[in-house]
């Protein structure tokens, strides 16, 4: 018999066997008797991007062959999955989150930090943390567990009936409301009657642009697919003076929001470079590098204007990164109360970004499922004509960190 735990960014654990509308307002903050060092952040920074070009080396596309994650998302469902964690699986844990010399203690402190940096709220710019932890009336977990994930994630926490038809819609609620309506479903109309407990971290962000784009200025124009046929799509323009890089693989602008350090960055590889390819290329230490070769230079972006969703399994991306054994013979003893052999089944996570002339809306869900058993500048004006597969990086400048990324085959 199957028992299930569900932990969503979704994180959900399943329990197997017997034995043993308007933009979100959820703004987050540690409560004050948690002690951790504002800049501790740095830590996760690095662990953070690297554990996002990891997932775009493996995750697959879509039917489209678009790509577009959250590494931070992932990192901390999985942070709070550690929690739980001890021996090889807490090993393998750390590996994937490229957290080797880093304590539970200091990791907790880390993302307490991070989210206090990242949660924020103004006219231009929203971004947003929500924690929440939907336990099954009839079970508990152990002290140290909860009470880390209260303090240092500021999960809310919840218990339900997992009978009861309305647990459901209420954990549906939550998520939309977090996500402002733009993932509007975790779960099915019933849950499942062995369900132990579900925890979830959304992320939301909506920025407006630095320079919004004219309206005026959208044009349906030619976008050339990875196959070579062509289809009408419309694309914003803009001429402004802005962060810009070219080499011979490549043009790239980074787009600003609002007054605070959140931009864009937009990749476009040149004709004779595959979108793949441009994603091998783009290692982390590529990318580290890349960071210091954008310089001002005024020009002109043509941008399309889209909506996508995404939705990808991570069991087997995790598995080949090194995370063997947290889905099967795992150790996570120090979770639920009794002898219970937790191991994740299922991780998943579902993304929705829209790019307008307004700016841009991005959110993440990730769920987890658990069972027991540099360059030379040019004077020049530049002109970016985003007319063929593309790269797309949100990146939040004070810390570094890459908060979305994606590979965007077709637009439409």
């Amino acid at each position: 018999m199957k028992k299930v735990l569900i932990l969503i960014v979704s994180i959900s654990m399943l329990l197997v066997g017997c034995g043993t509308g308007s933009t979100p307002n959820h703004s987050l903050k540690i409560q004050e008797h948690v002690e951790f060092g504002e800049m501790d952040y740095e830590k996760l920074v690095a662990s953070n991007n690297a554990l996002g070009f990891d997932l775009l080396s493996k995750a697959p596309s879509d039917g489209e062959g678009n790509i577009f994650i959250s590494p931070t998302s992932l990192l901390m469902a999985i942070s709070m999955v550690y929690n739980g964690a001890d021996g090889e699986t807490k090993e393998e844990i750390e590996k994937v989150l490229h957290a080797e010399g880093i304590t539970p203690e200091d990791l907790n402190k880390a993302n307490a930090s991070f989210i206090t940096l990242l949660d924020r709220n103004s006219d231009k710019i929203q971004l947003n943390i929500a924690n929440s932890i939907w336990l099954n009336n009839k079970y508990s977990f152990q002290e140290k567990f909860e009470a880390t994930n209260k303090d240092y994630y500021n999960a809310e926490i919840n218990e339900i009936n997992v009978q009861d038809p309305q647990s459901p819609k209420k954990i549906n609620e939550w998520v939309k409301s977090k996500t402002n309506g733009n993932i509007d479903k975790i779960v099915g109309d019933e849950l499942n009657p062995q369900l132990v407990s579900m925890l979830i971290n959304a992320i939301y962000f909506k920025g407006i642009w630095t320079h919004p784009f004219d309206a005026t200025l959208t044009k349906e124009k030619n976008f050339t697919l990875d196959n070579g046929s062509t289809i009408n799509i419309p694309l914003m323009e803009l001429k402004e003076e802005l962060f810009y890089t070219k080499n011979n693989k490549f043009q790239a602008v980074s787009l600003p929001y609002g007054k605070e350090n959140i931009s864009m960055k937009v990749f476009l590889p040149n004709e004779d470079m595959s979108l793949k390819e441009f994603e091998e290329f783009l290692t982390l230490e590529q990318w580290q590098e890349l960071q210091s070769s954008f310089y001002k230079l005024k020009g002109t972006i043509l941008l399309p204007k889209f909506t996508l969703e995404y939705e990808v399994e991570l069991k087997e991306t995790l598995e080949a990164l090194g995370m063997t054994s947290a889905f099967e013979n795992a150790n996570f003893s120090k979770m639920v109360e009794g002898n219970s052999n937790l191991a994740i089944t299922s991780v998943k996570q579902k993304t929705f970004i829209t790019v307008n002339e307004e700016g841009t809306e991005a959110t993440a869900v990730t769920s987890v499922e658990m069972g027991e058993t540099a360059m030379e500048p040019i004077d020049e004006p530049f002109y970016m004509e985003v007319n063929r597969p593309f790269f797309i990086v949100i990146v939040e400048e004070t810390s570094g960190a890459i908060l979305f990324m994606g590979s965007i085959s077709n637009p439409q």
